[in-house]
This record gives C-alpha cells, structure tokens and sequence, in this order.
C-alpha cells in the first residue's frame, strides 16, 4: 500500500485539504460573513428604501386627495359665485327694464298730455274765433261801446 501512488495521491489530496482548512478557513469565514453582511446590509437598505417609498406614495396619495378636495372645493366656490353673479345680473336687467319701461311710460304721457294740451290750444284758438265771430254777427255797435266803456270802469277797480 505504501508502493501505491494512488494511496499517495490520496494521502497528499488529504493532507492539502487539511492544510488548506487550516489556512483558508478563516480567510473564506471572513470572506463568507462580510458577504452575509453586505447582502444583509443591502437587504436592509432595501427595505429603507421601500418604506421610505410607501410613505412617499402615502403621502402622495394624501397630497393628491387633498388636491382633489381643494378642487372640488374651487369648483363649488365658482358654482356658488356664479349663481350669485347670475342671480344679480338677472336683478340688474330687471331693474334697466323697469326703468326703461317707467322712462316709456313717463314719454307716453307727456306725449299724451301735449296732445292734449295742443287739442285744448286748438279749442280755444277756435272757440276764440268763434266767438269773435259771433260777436261780430251779433253785437251792434252801439252796445259794443256800451260794453268797452263798462270795461274800462271796471278796470281801474279791478287793478286795485
């Protein structure tokens, strides 16, 4: 057996894996704990990372609800202002339509009351010649200056 290279082989492959358990263990331990260690280090950056992410969206979520309440908020602020202005537009046209109609109204009867002071203009213009005329036809003269000659009496006593 001592004559055996394969015996020999077998001792020397022995004796180099013991020699290198002696030497290398502690280097491949050292080597094999600091690459747990990153991948534990890297596993926990990992989960950092994804809580901090969680809670940017969380709060992008909140952000963006708030965002939508403020909107909505907005959009019935510009209903309610817009029912207000339509509502005081409505009362302004209203009001020009009353004032329109009442300044219609206020032309038509002073057209109505010239009218009629131009038809009373026009009956005394001719009552007054008829009664000229009628004067003219039916007073003499005789008691024409009987009744010019009263007037002048009456005059002085109507002027005092």
């Amino acid at each position: 057996m001592l004559n055996d290279p394969t015996f020999w082989v077998a001792v020397a492959f022995v004796l180099f894996m013991v020699l290198m358990y002696w030497k290398a263990r502690k280097p491949m331990l050292d080597g094999l704990d600091s690459r747990a260690e990153r991948i534990k280090a890297e596993l926990d950056e990992a989960q950092r990372l994804r809580e901090e992410a969680q809670k940017t969206l969380a709060e992008y979520k909140r952000k963006q609800r708030d965002a939508a309440k403020e909107a909505e908020e907005m959009l019935e602020s510009a209903k309610h202002e817009a029912e207000l202005l339509r509502n005081q537009a409505s009362e302004d046209l209203k009001a020009v339509l009353a004032r329109r109609e009442r300044a219609a109204l206020e032309k038509i009867a002073q057209a109505e009351t010239q009218a009629v002071q131009e038809v009373r203009a026009q009956a005394v213009d001719i009552a007054m010649a008829a009664t000229a005329k009628l004067l003219t036809d039916s007073v003499d003269p005789a008691r024409d200056q009987a009744m010019v000659d009263q007037a002048i009496k009456d005059l002085s006593a109507k002027l005092h």
